[in-house]
């Protein structure tokens, strides 16, 4: 049986609900970038302008979902902090050089934004892996 206090337990659950929000939004994020790196192959291998258009297309709804996702982690990490356990959790967004790519259509352009799809791809899922981690520790907790 727990011997938190039940407000300590109460703050246990909202640090819980927290991040697994986060993580939803992380996994959104993650499938939106994996789409964008998909039409970004496209693109990259002989496209037009109909797959550029459709890799930003896809970049913005990507860089939509990671902001939603650092507003999420941001809570958390407020939420960690109420139950007295820290933790390093946010995410960098950025411009996923779309302005380079789109008005310099060269391989070079093309090649860089699929590098930084990749990068945030695997800082999406580091940041995936530590949420759950904390989350995994929190629920331990609240037993």
């Amino acid at each position: 049986m727990n011997t938190w206090p039940q407000n300590s337990r109460r703050e246990i659950h909202e640090a819980i609900l927290a991040g697994e929000k986060a993580l939803y939004c992380l996994d959104d994020a993650k499938k939106k970038l994996s789409s964008a790196g998909n039409w970004g192959l496209m693109d990259l291998f002989g496209g037009n302008f109909i797959s550029g258009m459709m890799k930003h297309s896809k970049i913005d709804e990507a860089e939509k979902c990671l902001r939603k996702a650092g507003d999420a982690l941001k809570v958390f990490r407020r939420e960690l902090g109420d139950v007295n356990l820290p933790a390093d959790v946010h995410i960098e967004t950025s411009d996923f050089l779309t302005f380079a790519d789109f008005f310099f259509d060269g391989i070079l352009a093309d090649f860089l934004v699929q590098s930084r799809i990749k990068k945030t791809r695997q800082e999406i899922n580091d940041m995936i892996i530590r949420v759950a981690e904390i989350l995994s520790q929190l629920k331990r907790m609240e037993r």
